[in-house]
């Protein structure tokens, strides 16, 4: 009985007066001075390091998400300062045995705290490595191991599912035009192989033939445009499944808060300078995105710089995008299915990292897989595990440490090998465009190659201000944005009508990359289309001008549909036609004068072929548009060499990519990525472009609001409603990642993050009478020393950050943006002659970034 009246008052005390609080405050703050200091003492305590910014409870606390708030969740954070030099401290009892460290589930649209998560793993290994037994020393093995399994399961099921599309894409693909009479689900190149029939081949039927019994071009066209318009609109209705709706989004004048689609036409947000006047918020009407459209590579490298987009990475997206894919590839859209893949493969490594909690409750480290597993999304796409390697890096890779890279070789390696052994063509290749050269190129050439790269560059710098236009003008017609599937009906009937009667549009993509870059055999029947006779040369380059003119349209109009699209092998096809033209033009001359001094080099009464490979210019044109269009350079070089085996070739590739980089720059600065990046104003902050800063910190500080901060100079204590209220308005200024300072006699003494504070909140029983504890310095007292006793829930000082980065307000705008970048920052406190200034967000820093960028000040 005496117990349960023990426990009784326990549980009575949760909740206490202002006097009680006040009175420990007070025995707190003179436990911490009854030491005498000298010149040997420490800055920080040994009491400070008993008592940090950390975690509090014994239990695994559920994580949950934001909207609506609801108690139930858990969430601390530390200081890193505090967290490194505890870590080095000799209290290794307490390091032996860490508490709980569960942060809330990170909101929709927010970024990941990159300092925090570090500090996690930091504490994570620290406690791992303190058991110095054998079951300790086997569990550190295996934890060192998790990361090496968990990417080859990556590399295997990233090499299934591309095995699973490639193979049911190619048989709906022929299905448009016919069937096979022996076994209705083989494509048209295995159902005639069986017979060694590569031209005509009895066991393919037209659907003329099967359904009326005799050939008509008239019949098979109606079913043609009929499949094509079904297949795309059934790709359509599932995509638009994986809609996501975030209801309540919030405008900002000072902040560009649009993180899903820019306002309508002509309505671009106003943006006064932030230093001006607070900002006025309103709510807007809900916004959508389609997590399963596009190719995803844009979202996926802002999810991998820390950018929170939930369900884009999850298993309805993953099952959705891969059936939507085959049926838009097979549709015969102008697009491709690489880009997707690495979507594809992204998803695949965020569901894999549920396999172990070291990479499933911690953002940061799951980012290093992500990494990786996009890099094996273009190993299968393309049969380049350097290249994926290399993509990974260049591209979409945020924070890339050196064991990452190994990690990601190997996933990339691991990808490629299963893919080889599943054989999806039944040709032992990878890829169905990979592609083998035997003939060298000629020093004239590289005038030919020069000048493809600057065309590759030109092009892809007109592709993307053409798409920008488009995505901006015909898609803001209000019934085309309110129907989606309308549009890509739309698309896919002109498409196929178009396509139909020519007959390289009418291939698919892959399959049109693969004739465009092979070499001539030269036998009697490459003699037709792409590998004419020199007096058809004319000739055919008129088809294949024709063929790009097409092609070019289509693409345009296609990207940015409500489907899954790639846009990796569309350029390189419209690069390819560029290149296979050039080609034969070059050939043409060599065939009209074979004695100038400029075709010395080719053999004296060979055929012209035997000099001029136009497979050659069509792959190296190939790169140069891909290049002018991702901006991708190292990359690109090297799948190209990756797919063509040739050490001969480097040097043009190499030299046509740099070529279009530089032309593509100098035309349009921004890559097609950073355009879908711009137009969704997604706060991304590009590590690999500096801008030149000509201002101060101060110049982008809003003022410091009385109603954003927290003062402690008269009491600790401050009411509970007061902190709901402060909430709400930093929720209403649409950061709920940011945080509210701590101000004691104008002097910054710690910064209480939002979701903390919530999850505070809302674990208090009686909101509206409590007082809570928000001094910054935790020292608890004897009283509440009992083992396993629970803390006060009135006291926040767990939950805050005694020592948040600050910087001077004329700091150099280089160091804060070396700050925000390199620390992955939320948010940076501004002093002013040690006293608090105010708080830069990070989105606020993005925003001016954006500035500086497009109007140069």
């Amino acid at each position: 009985m005496e117990d349960d009246d023990a426990g009784t008052r326990r549980r009575i005390s949760r909740r206490p007066s202002g006097t009680n609080l006040r009175r420990n405050h007070r025995r707190r703050l003179s436990a911490s001075s009854t030491q005498a200091d000298d010149e040997h003492t420490s800055l920080i305590g040994a009491s400070d390091l008993d008592q940090s910014y950390s975690s509090i409870g014994t239990h695994q606390r559920p994580r949950i998400s934001r909207n609506p708030s609801t108690a139930g969740g858990g969430r601390s954070s530390s200081s890193f300062t505090q967290r490194l030099t505890k870590q080095l401290s000799a209290h290794e009892a307490k390091l032996a045995t860490p508490s709980v460290d569960e942060r809330v589930w990170y909101d929709q649209f927010t970024s990941t705290d990159w300092v925090h998560d570090a500090q996690k793993d930091a504490w994570r290994l620290k406690a791992l490595r303190a058991r110095k037994d054998f079951r300790g020393r086997m569990h550190a093995l295996f934890d060192g191991a998790q990361g090496w399994i968990l990417v080859a399961i990556i590399g295997m099921l990233t090499a299934c599912v591309a095995f699973f599309v490639d193979v049911s894409e190619n048989v709906l693909f022929d299905w448009k035009e016919g069937y096979c009479t022996k076994k209705w689900y083989l494509s048209r190149k295995r159902c005639c192989l069986r017979d060694n029939l590569n031209a005509d081949c009895p066991m393919w039927n037209k659907w003329s033939v099967g359904l009326t019994g005799e050939e008509s071009e008239q019949f098979d066209f109606i079913v043609y445009i009929i499949a094509t318009v079904t297949l795309a609109t059934l790709s359509c209705l599932l995509t638009l499944t994986t809609r996501t709706t975030f209801p309540g989004l919030l405008q900002i004048q000072n902040v560009d808060e649009d993180l899903s689609h820019r306002g309508e036409a002509g309505e671009e947000p106003s943006s006064p300078r932030v230093s001006g006047s607070p900002a006025k918020a309103y709510y807007s009407a809900p916004v959508s995105y389609y997590s399963a459209a596009g190719s995803g590579v844009a979202e996926v490298k802002v999810i991998l710089s820390g950018f929170v987009l939930h369900g884009y990475l999850g298993l309805k997206t993953l099952v959705v995008k891969v059936f939507a894919l085959i049926l838009s590839v097979s549709s015969g859209l102008s697009l491709g299915k690489e880009g997707p893949f690495v979507h594809i493969a992204t998803c695949i490594g965020n569901i894999a990292c549920r396999l172990f909690d070291k990479y499933n409750y911690n953002d940061a480290k799951r980012r290093e897989v992500l990494s990786a597993s996009a890099a094996s999304g273009v190993a299968v796409a393309f049969g380049a595990p350097i290249g994926g390697v290399l993509f990974s890096l260049e591209e979409v890779s945020y924070y890339f440490p050196p064991k990452t890279l190994f990690r990601t070789f190997f996933c990339c390696i691991v990808a490629a090998l299963s893919l080889k052994f599943l054989n999806p063509y039944g040709t032992s290749k990878i890829v169905l465009f990979e592609v083998r050269y035997t003939v060298d190129w000629h020093i004239f050439e590289l005038a030919a190659f020069i000048f493809l790269g600057v065309c590759g560059g030109i092009y892809g710098a007109m592709f993307i201000k053409a798409s920008k236009h488009w995505a901006t003008r015909f898609r803001r017609i209000t019934f085309i944005k309110a129907h989606p599937v309308f549009e890509l009906v739309l698309v896919a009937l002109v498409s196929a009508i178009i396509s139909y009667w020519n007959k390289y549009s009418k291939m698919a993509v892959s399959e049109l990359l693969y004739e465009l870059a092979s070499p001539c055999s030269g036998k009697s029947d490459d003699r037709k289309g792409l590998c004419p006779a020199p007096d058809e040369i004319p000739e055919a380059i008129g088809y294949l001008a024709i063929a790009l003119a097409i092609k070019s349209l289509l693409t345009v109009i296609t990207f940015g549909t409500k489907v899954p699209a790639g846009i990796y092998v569309p350029t390189m096809v419209i690069g390819g036609l560029i290149g296979h033209i050039v080609g034969l033009s070059v050939e043409y001359a060599v065939y009209k004068y074979p004695d100038s001094f400029l075709f010395a080099s080719c053999p004296a009464g060979g055929l012209p072929s035997n000099c001029v490979v136009p497979g050659v210019y069509a792959l190296v044109a190939a790169g140069a548009v891909m290049c002018g269009v991702t901006r991708l350079s190292v990359t690109l070089a090297v799948i190209l060499f990756e797919m063509t085996g040739s050490l001969d070739h480097v040097l043009p590739f190499s030299l046509a990519v740099l070529v279009s980089k530089w032309t593509a720059d100098a035309l349009e600065p921004l890559s097609i990525y950073d355009l879908l990046t711009d137009l969704n104003s997604y706060p991304f902050l590009d590590n690999k472009v500096r801008p030149i800063f000509t201002s101060q910190l101060a110049d982008i500080t809003p003022r410091p609001r009385p109603e954003r901060i927290i003062d402690i100079s008269e009491s600790p204590l401050v009411p509970a409603f007061q902190l709901r209220q402060k909430l709400r308005l930093l929720h209403a200024a649409g950061e709920l990642d940011g945080g509210l300072p701590i101000v004691k006699n104008g002097v910054l003494v710690g910064l209480i993050p939002a979701p903390d504070l919530e999850y505070a909140l809302d674990n208090l029983p009686f909101e509206a009478d409590d007082l809570c504890l928000m001094s910054a310095v935790d020292q608890a007292p004897e009283s509440e020393g009992e083992e396993g006793q629970e803390r006060d829930p009135c006291d926040f000082t767990p939950y805050i950050d005694p020592a948040p980065m600050a910087l001077e307000r004329h700091s150099p705008m280089d160091l804060v943006y070396e700050c925000f970048v390199k620390l992955g920052l939320r948010y940076m406190c501004v002093l002013r002659d040690g006293k608090f200034a105010g708080v830069v967000h990070k989105k606020t820093f993005v925003k001016y970034l954006k500035e500086v960028t497009t109007h140069g000040h």
